[in-house]
């Protein structure tokens, strides 16, 4: 052993492994009728090592997989990690033309793929991206190789972590590109031991953890991994989401834990079965990606009491920036909802101005942090790089400003602020006024072309259930900002949709959203 190995710290493969060799017979996967056992994954885990090593994989080898969510995608995961490969997940919902920019930007040597489902996607890519290799397809197809049939041919082996250390890239995630380009983030095996070190420190789990999963396993599942294998819990899975399979699995299986997006929130506190009893086992919601409307967090505490646990980071950063715990979440503060909690202390975090310097006590200024929890870097973008580490922070492109409480608050964007008139103008603060209003189930405000103001302020709302749209619900909706934050920020008009687009993460995708209203002006979308 050398010397630079002596103080290195357990990494994600050796929490893989220690976790998955804790428990045999106990439960570890519940999707649809399958369960599969703690044994059963790390068997699975270790014959799909083996076969991704038949394949000549190993440590540094680029895979990315597209896939629905089935139990291979969790041992894949695994054996993954455990080979050493840099790991990009593919959305399932995600177009062509992304995952082929994404394959080649990230220079993916093996695609690894649901064959029931995405085997065209699969063949498409492998004809638009001559660096492809291998396709290696969960179950028979007529692309590449059966994984699955390829893993069974091996025997299960002892798992062993591989020879990896705390500076190697782990993932390559690309950002959902709601601001231009998406970039490759960097992500080392640092950065996801030490997320994990403060999930386990920090976060509420309940103690006996079953985990639903209705998010893509490809993506959240990772996250949340380690802490349900060391303690010894469970995943309960969803193919897709839907407000009464999720009611009905948290009822059948005494769902205690699960994590949502808020627009998924928002479709289960708007159904007729929020209250009927379903959720009573439920003991922790873990909620972020996006900012939850403070109203709508209001309504959910009045409905399903203290369960909510909010998290904040972003994929340079991951999740663990801030965490809410779940007594914070308190109705006699009110102000409060529209926090994200406070700072975690694992991290240096500053709010810096224009300057570069500290801005002042209880004024805004951009959320920069230091620590390990930082990505290594964009892949190949060294100018974007530079500029994310200006000063020697991360800048992460969010205003914020701390309360006397210490309890940060997400101002904004910095590029989704709006200039009208000279006036600067913060989306989120008008968001949260008109989802106050009852007939209001989701908004979206931005900044609109107009050439008198440079910009103009226009809210795009999603009505909740049962109610109609109208020239007097538009001035009622204009007239409460106008009444609540002045005329400036008060939309100048209000545009009534069925549904508002979401990134692959879950966020609103204001890119998209501005795009349509953008079209053809002088200045384009930034």
């Amino acid at each position: 052993m050398s010397l630079d190995q002596l103080h290195q710290p357990p990494l994600m493969p050796h929490l893989l492994v220690e976790g998955l060799n804790r428990y045999n017979d106990e439960p570890c996967l519940y999707l649809g009728d399958k369960v599969a056992s703690y044994k059963d994954v790390r068997e699975q885990t270790s014959q799909l090592v083996q076969a991704l090593q038949s394949k000549g994989l190993g440590k540094g080898s680029r895979v990315a997989i597209i896939s629905a969510n089935r139990p291979e995608v969790l041992s894949n995961i695994a054996a993954m990690q455990l080979t050493g490969c840099i790991g990009t997940p593919l959305h399932p919902l995600g177009s062509l033309d992304d995952h082929a920019y994404v394959l080649e930007a990230a220079e993916i040597e093996t695609l690894v793929f649901d064959a029931s489902v995405f085997s065209e996607i699969a063949a498409a890519l492998k004809a638009r991206v001559p660096g492809l290799k291998n396709l290696l397809g969960f179950g028979p197809n007529e692309v590449g190789d059966d994984y699955l049939a390829i893993a069974e041919s091996f025997s299960p082996k002892p798992l062993v972590a591989p020879e990896v250390s705390a500076d190697d890239i782990a993932s390559v995630n690309f950002t959902g590109g709601t601001t231009g380009k998406p970039k490759g983030v960097m992500s080392t095996h640092r950065v996801s031991a030490y997320m994990t070190q403060i999930q386990m420190a920090e976060w509420e789990f309940p103690d006996e953890l079953r985990m639903l999963m209705a998010t893509p396993l490809s993506h959240a599942a990772a996250a949340f991994f380690i802490p349900v294998l060391q303690k010894g819990g469970a995943f309960y899975v969803m193919q897709g989401f839907s407000p009464d399979e999720f009611f009905d699995t948290v009822r059948d299986h005494k769902i205690t834990c699960t994590m949502l997006v808020p627009v998924m929130l928002y479709f289960l506190l708007d159904s007729q079965r929020a209250t009927d009893g379903s959720m009573d086992s439920m003991e922790t919601i873990f909620y972020g990606a996006s900012p939850m409307n403070p109203t709508r967090l209001a309504e959910g505490i009045a409905k399903w009491g203290q369960v909510f646990y909010q998290f904040f980071g972003q994929s340079e950063c991951p999740m663990v920036i801030a965490n809410m715990r779940k007594g914070d979440h308190d109705l006699s503060k009110p102000e409060r909802l529209s926090s994200c909690g406070r700072p975690t202390p694992w991290v240096h975090l500053a709010l810096m101005g224009d300057d570069g310097k500290p801005a002042a006590e209880g004024e805004p200024g951009e959320i920069c942090i230091r620590g390990p929890l930082i990505m290594k870097g964009y892949k190949d973008m060294p100018k974007q790089t530079a500029e994310a580490f200006e000063g020697g922070w991360l800048h992460t492109g969010d205003v914020g400003r701390l309360d006397e409480d210490g309890f940060l608050y997400i101002v904004d964007r910095t590029k989704d602020m709006i200039v009208t008139g000279g006036f600067n103008v913060f989306p989120r603060e008008v968001e949260d006024v008109l989802a106050t209003h009852e007939a209001v189930g989701q908004v979206v405000v931005i900044g609109v072309p107009d050439e008198q103001w440079g910009e103009s302020v226009k809210a795009v709302v999603v009505l909740k259930p049962g109610v109609e749209e109208s020239d007097v619900l538009e001035a009622q909706l204009q007239a409460l900002v106008k009444d609540k934050k002045g005329s400036v920020q008060a939309p100048k008009s209000v545009d009534f949709v069925a549904g508002i687009p979401l990134t692959p993460v879950g966020k609103p995708d204001k890119k998209a959203i501005k795009a349509q209203y953008w079209e053809g002006a002088a200045r384009s979308v930034g």
